[in-house]
């Protein structure tokens, strides 16, 4: 089973929208396969907890244009690991230094990486 392309929709509109606000490191992977709760994890990163907010409000409303609402968020008031479940995809925004502590990419290594459109990786920079 692959992500459906609902969830490829909203995964390259939350991945342009972290672009946008210079997420880093922005990868989605497709954990269908693994998860029956969720097709798509994206995971940005932030360099402090004020860029992560910034992120994940630019992720909610450019969802929210698409008719998508988070189920469920976590994590927004201490801005070092925001969880924003829509369904079809989890977003997860990180502070970087955590983001390196999880490693949230090699839990879920085995699952395939999404290719994002150029306009995606060019604007995001490396934390």
């Amino acid at each position: 089973m692959t992500a459906a392309e609902r969830a490829i929709e909203l995964t390259v509109a939350a991945a342009r929208a972290a672009s946008a606000k210079q997420a880093g490191e922005i990868i989605a992977l497709d954990v269908s396969d693994q998860l029956v709760l969720t097709d798509v994890f994206l995971i940005a990163s932030g360099s402090n907890e004020r860029q992560v907010g910034a992120i994940v409000d630019a992720v909610e409303e450019a969802l929210h244009r698409l008719g998508a609402k988070p189920i469920r968020r976590e994590g927004k008031t201490h801005g070092r690991w925001v969880l924003l479940d829509f369904g079809d995809i989890v977003v997860h925004v990180q502070h970087a230094d955590d983001r390196v502590f999880y490693a949230l990419e090699r839990l879920w290594k085995d699952c395939p990486v999404i290719e994002l459109p150029a306009d995606v990786m060019a604007t995001a920079s490396p934390v």
